[in-house]
């Protein structure tokens, strides 16, 4: 049996629901799962925690407590936790906080650490992931006392698998050093849904034309309850922010749904994509290579698809 811990990754005093599918990635056969919560809501998690195999739902704080995510207190804290827990194994999101952390938490208790796994052998002690922007999938085998995974977001279906949760406080002896001041925290100028965890996207490339037309996109995504990325060329035309951009020098995401409007499929685009679970193309040109790669393809001018597709959605 394993004992095994996931950084329970919140937002609004709300969990993220791609951690369901790292606790999924992680649970195994007679494991022992610990939610480490920082927040100081474990008490409300524990019910729907429990529902996907957690059995201790660990509420921890530090003796220097900060009421922001801090990540030089939150590793420290997540470090002392693991070893007052008898925990070799850590867990979390290859989010933009999870990069911050884990490797933090991998360097305190000087443990093996990969991020962007989308794949997990807690037995076997491997991962799977992609290198060279998804042109191979690597194997890597990992050894020592412990073991730090960041897995992708979405790349783990998560199931259910109901036990009953036991709520832990523990207080981690950690004080802030001081080193490093957290003096403002500036939100991402896209709107709406995190790229990086969003179950369905929808992107514009190029032939969007303007800024304006992202709008169209934007309704769309409000009716399917998706997030909305670009291609760089979009991001370069100056349509959208590169805070939005999807690809090889973007971001990676790994949607159950990603809708790809006038996007022609460049090698670049696809390395940030092509994990998703469904891939659906709009876009005039039959001959653009992302119908080559997608699973379903619709050959026609985006400004009529799109709208049409919004308000198919809105009748259901």
């Amino acid at each position: 049996m394993e004992k095994i811990a996931v950084f329970m990754e919140t937002k609004d005093k709300t969990i993220k629901k791609a951690i369901y599918g790292v606790i999924t990635g992680v649970r195994g056969e007679g494991n022992e799962l610990y939610a480490l919560v920082l927040d100081g809501n474990a008490e409300s998690y524990r019910d729907e925690l429990q529902e996907y195999g957690i059995n201790k739902v660990v509420d921890v704080s530090a003796e220097s407590p900060t009421a922001e995510y801090d990540p030089e207190v939150y590793a420290k804290a997540v470090a002392e936790a693991v070893k007052h827990l008898g925990v070799n194994i850590v867990a979390g999101l290859t989010s933009a906080i999870g990069k911050d952390l884990l490797p933090r938490v991998a360097a305190e208790l000087n443990a093996a650490c990969v991020i962007d796994c989308i794949s997990v052998d807690v037995a076997n002690r491997t991962v799977i992931k992609s290198n060279y922007s998804g042109k191979t999938l690597a194997s890597v085998k990992l050894t020592g006392e412990y073991y730090v995974y960041g897995i992708r977001p979405n790349a783990i279906s998560p199931e259910k698998a109901a036990t009953t949760a036991e709520l832990v406080t523990y207080k981690a002896p950690v004080q802030n050093s001081g080193r490093l001041v957290i003096k403002e925290v500036k939100e991402s100028a896209s709107k709406g849904i995190d790229l990086t965890e969003a179950e369905k996207i929808i992107s514009g490339g190029r032939a969007i034309g303007s800024a304006d037309n992202f709008k169209m996109l934007e309704q769309c995504a409000e009716v399917l309850g998706a997030a909305v990325g670009a291609s760089r060329a979009a991001v370069d035309a100056g349509y959208a922010p590169q805070s939005m951009q999807v690809g090889q020098t973007g971001k990676t995401v790994s949607p159950n749904l990603y809708i790809a409007c006038g996007i022609s499929g460049a090698i670049q685009h696809l390395a940030g994509m092509k994990t998703s679970k469904v891939i659906v193309a709009i876009n005039k040109d039959a001959d653009a290579p992302i119908f080559k790669k997608c699973d379903y393809g619709i050959v026609g001018d985006i400004f009529k698809v799109v709208p049409e597709l919004t308000e198919a959605l809105k009748s259901h």
